[in-house]
């Protein structure tokens, strides 16, 4: 548990845009403005600002309350979130990369894409038909959030932005479509691997962003043998 809280600490301290990184933990934890500024005991207007960046970077005081107040809610809700992704901050965990980035020898199309992988649309059905894939990265969804420094991020696009995001290991998709929401470059779609109820937050984020949101029940190796022919 103290490794999860140095992470999201450190972070926040670390990046360029910290109020950016502390809404995406926020909204991870599934905390209101409101909750967690009850539980600072600041203004719903104070959090609003640091997140927006239009306050002074937030200080080693005011980033360590952040953390205990989520770490609060949620083990007064039960424990789930840090549950979760306590699972996957162990020093001993497999160093293995935790993205695989695949470009296809001719563009496809989005329809074709759903098509293939037995896609079934979530969200935003209508921006499929304008959407040109030229590959597509496999993510391990959890390592993403946990491992993950801002700086990495571009690295999953390869040569082109024109790609697929295929999410494995969601639980509920909200944490992937947040760490999406939050970043600077998009994803052409999204998929979450094997997943039966999507998360309401993760669909409004989908929606927001224009992104069309796919799930997929296909097995993995399938989903890959097939977009690897391409």
């Amino acid at each position: 548990m103290d490794e999860l809280r140095e992470k999201i600490a450190g972070e926040i301290t670390l990046s360029d845009s910290p109020g950016s990184a502390m809404k995406k933990w926020r909204e991870l934890f599934g905390v209101t403005q409101i909750d967690l500024a009850k539980q600072i005991k600041i203004s719903t207007s104070t959090i609003s600002d640091y997140e927006s960046n239009r306050r002074l970077s937030p200080g080693v005081g005011v980033i360590r309350r952040f953390v205990d107040a989520l770490f609060t809610i949620d083990t007064s809700r039960g424990g789930t979130v840090i549950s979760g992704l306590t699972k996957f901050t162990s020093k001993g965990e497999d160093k293995v990369p935790f993205y695989d980035i695949h470009d296809f020898a001719a563009p496809i199309s989005g329809v074709d894409f759903c098509r293939i992988i037995e896609g079934k649309i979530v969200a935003n059905p209508n921006y499929l038909d304008s959407v040109k894939l030229f590959g597509y990265t496999r993510l391990d969804s959890l390592r993403v959030i946990l491992e993950m420094s801002p700086a990495e991020y571009p690295k999953l696009f390869g040569s082109t932005t024109e790609r697929a995001f295929l999410f494995e290991r969601v639980s509920s998709g909200r944490s992937p479509l947040v760490v999406i929401r939050v970043a600077p470059i998009k994803p052409k779609i999204i998929v979450l691997h094997n997943i039966t109820n999507v998360d309401k937050l993760a669909i409004k984020i989908a929606q927001v962003e224009r992104i069309p949101l796919l799930s997929t029940k296909l097995d993995i190796s399938e989903v890959l043998n097939r977009l690897n022919k391409l």
